[in-house]
């Protein structure tokens, strides 16, 4: 499993985290869609904010293998702005690749990318 050396662990004073320490050795955590409904709270959003912010500055428009990164927390952001690179892709593989859908990160987290020039 690789190691995103310099990426964030945990959404600073919470729990919440973003990487995990070494492989699940039972298997791998399936990635799954899961649906952000609008009444999550206020830290569930803002560790999606600050993960997605993570994943932008760390990889850009290039794919990414899931390695270390938490199933949980991409989950949230999986099928939406985060998207399977390879075809087939396998949902239980720590070197599976990814690949960010900036625009979609922009619709769901324009924030992120306040300040930017749009022409």
């Amino acid at each position: 499993m690789l190691k995103h050396r310099g990426f964030p662990s945990r959404l600073p004073g919470t729990d919440l985290q973003f990487t995990i320490r070494r492989a699940n050795p039972q298997g791998v955590t399936p990635l799954v869609r899961r649906e952000r409904y609008a009444d999550r709270r206020r830290t569930d959003r803002a560790a999606d904010r600050a993960f997605l912010a993570a994943l932008i500055e760390h990889f850009g428009d290039r794919p990414f293998p899931r390695g270390n990164l938490d199933a949980g927390r991409l989950s949230w952001l999986f099928g939406r702005e985060v998207l399977p690179h390879d075809d087939p892709f396998d949902p239980a593989d720590y070197d599976a690749l990814l690949i960010l859908d900036l625009g979609a990160a922009r619709q769901a987290f324009p924030e992120l990318f306040e300040g930017e020039d749009s022409a």
